[in-house]
C-alpha cells in the first residue's frame, strides 16, 4: 500500500499523518518535540503508522460477521496489548542504559550495591505495568518518560529505604539514562509486536487473529514524505520535501472543511491568520512577531507560574465571575503582573479568564491584518483544544463579524501534518 505522510515538527509537540492515495487519513501520531528533531519525526511517523495498522484490522475485521458490534472492544484491547509490549521493551532498554551509566567517582565501591537496587527496582515496574495497562487501567500520560518517570520516583525511593541506599545515586542514573532512551525511537518491529499484543489478548482466536494477520502482511511504503513546522529546517528530508507552515496549514483546514475560507492556528510558538481561495491554496497571511506572547508557550508560562498543569487553565478560567482585564501578554512580564493581580486579591479564574481574553484580542489583530474574517472559518492549533480561548474567540468573533460558522475539529492538532501529507500526495498523485 502506497503511503503519504506529513510531519509537523511543532515547539512543543511533532505530529504526523500517514495517508493512502485517495487522501483518506489512515493514522495520526504524535509525540514530545525533544531537542533531538531527528527523532521527534521519526517517532511521529513511527506513530501514525501504528494507527495505520489498527485501521487496516478495523477495515479486515468489519468483513467478520461474527465480531459485528465487538470491533471497538477488540481494537482496544489490541492496542493497548502493543503499548505494553513497547512500554517493556523501552522499559527494558532504560534498565541496561541504566547500569551502563553506573560509573564515575561517586560510584566507586557502590556499583554492585545500585545495580541490585535497580533490578529490583525495574522488577518491580515491570509487574506494576500489568496494572498499567489493564482494562480500565488510567495513565496519566501516553508519553514514555512521563509514565517511566511517576512509577520510578515513587517506587525508587521505596527500594532505596530498604536497601539502606541514598535515592539520589539512582535518580543520578536516571536522570542521564532516560534522555538517551527518549532519543532513541522505540524498535521497528511492529510487526512482531502486534503479534505478541494478540497474543496476549483476551480475544487471541483464530476468528481475529487470521484477519488482523492478513492486515499486517500489507506492506506499508513510504511513497513521499513532506516535513512542516517550527522545526521544519531541521527535519531529515530534502528541501523539496519541504512546505511552509502558512501553505500546510491552509491546506490542512481546508481537508477538514472544504468551506473554509479563514483559519486561525495558535501553536506553541506562533499565531496565523491564513485566508485561503476555495481549493485550499493561501492568499493571505499574517504572523505574530518573533514574540510567542499570546501562543502556547505563554500559556505554559503561566501555568508554571500559577503551579498548574496547562490542561487545568481552561476549565478554571471557565469558573470566572468576572473579567480582568490584563495589560500585557508579554511572555517577559506576565509573572509580574499575575503576581501583582493576586497581591490585590483577584481571584486565580478571573485573573486567567482575563489572560485568555487578551490571547485571543492578539489572535484578532493578527486576524484582521490578514483581511478579516470570512465564514467559514477554521481555529487549529493546540489552543484550540483551550475551552476558555475558544469561548473568547466565539464572543469575539460575533461582536466584529457577526454569526460566522466556527469549525473547531478534535483532531486540529494533526492540521498542518494533514496539510503536509496532502501536498505528498499531490506531489505524485495527479
Amino acid at each position: 500500500m502506497r503511503c503519504f505522510i506529513g510531519i509537523d515538527l511543532g515547539s512543543t509537540t511533532t505530529k504526523a499523518v500517514v495517508m493512502d492515495e485517495n487522501t483518506q487519513v489512515l493514522g495520526r501520531g504524535i509525540t514530545n518535540s525533544r531537542s533531538n528533531y531527528d527523532t521527534a519525526a521519526a517517532v511521529s511517523k513511527q506513530e501514525a503508522l501504528i494507527d495505520t495498522r489498527l485501521t487496516l484490522f478495523r477495515r479486515a475485521l468489519g468483513g467478520v460477521p461474527e465480531v459485528a458490534g465487538k470491533i471497538d472492544e477488540i481494537i482496544s484491547d489490541l492496542e493497548r496489548n502493543f503499548r505494553h509490549v513497547q512500554f517493556l521493551e523501552q522499559l527494558g532498554d532504560l534498565e541496561e542504559t541504566c547500569v551502563k551509566n553506573i560509573k564515575g567517582p561517586r560510584f566507586a565501591g557502590k556499583e554492585k550495591g545500585v545495580q541490585e537496587t535497580l533490578a529490583e527496582v525495574f522488577k518491580r515496574l515491570r509487574a506494576g505495568s500489568d496494572q498499567l495497562f489493564a482494562v480500565g487501567g488510567k495513565r496519566k500520560s501516553d508519553f514514555f518518560r512521563d509514565l517511566a518517570g511517576s512509577d520510578f520516583m515513587t517506587v525508587g525511593e521505596a527500594v532505596c529505604k530498604d536497601a539502606g541506599l541514598g535515592f539520589d545515586m539512582i535518580l543520578n542514573v536516571y536522570d542521564k539514562s532516560i534522555i538517551e532512551v527518549e532519543n532513541r525511537p522505540p524498535s521497528g518491529d511492529m510487526e512482531g509486536k502486534f503479534i505478541r499484543a494478540l497474543e496476549k489478548g483476551q480475544m487471541a482466536n483464530n476468528l481475529i487473529a487470521k484477519p488482523v494477520q492478513d492486515a499486517l502482511a500489507i506492506p506499508l511504503e513510504e511513497t513521499y514524505v513532506v516535513g512542516t513546522g517550527y522545526g521544519r529546517v531541521r527535519l531529515p528530508f530534502p528541501k523539496e520535501h519541504i512546505r511552509s507552515e502558512i501553505l500546510c496549514h491552509g491546506l490542512g483546514a481546508h481537508m477538514m472543511y472544504p468551506e473554509t475560507r479563514t483559519v486561525l492556528d495558535i501553536g506553541g510558538q506562533d499565531t496565523k491568520g491564513i485566508q485561503v481561495d476555495p481549493v485550499g491554496i493561501v492568499e493571505n497571511f499574517q504572523m505574530n512577531d518573533r514574540c510567542a506572547a499570546g501562543c502556547g508557550r505563554y500559556l505554559g508560562y503561566i501555568a508554571d507560574e500559577m503551579n498548574m498543569g496547562l490542561h487545568e487553565l481552561g476549565p478554571l478560567a471557565m469558573n470566572s465571575t468576572k473579567q480582568v482585564r490584563i495589560n500585557s501578554t508579554c511572555t517577559v512580564f506576565a509573572g509580574a503582573e499575575l503576581r501583582d493581580r493576586l497581591a490585590l486579591g483577584e481571584k486565580r479564574e478571573d485573573i486567567l479568564a482575563g489572560l485568555h481574553r487578551a490571547i485571543i484580542l492578539r489572535a484578532m489583530s493578527i486576524l484582521s491584518r490578514a483581511g478579516g474574517v470570512k465564514d467559514q472559518f477554521t481555529f487549529t492549533g493546540g489552543v484550540a483544544k483551550n475551552e476558555a480561548a475558544v469561548r473568547e474567540l466565539r464572543k469575539l468573533i460575533k461582536e466584529n463579524y457577526g454569526d460566522v460558522q466556527i469549525n473547531i475539529n478534535p483532531d486540529s492538532i494533526y492540521t498542518g501534518a494533514l496539510g503536509g501529507a496532502t501536498f505528498a500526495v499531490r506531489a505524485v498523485v495527479n
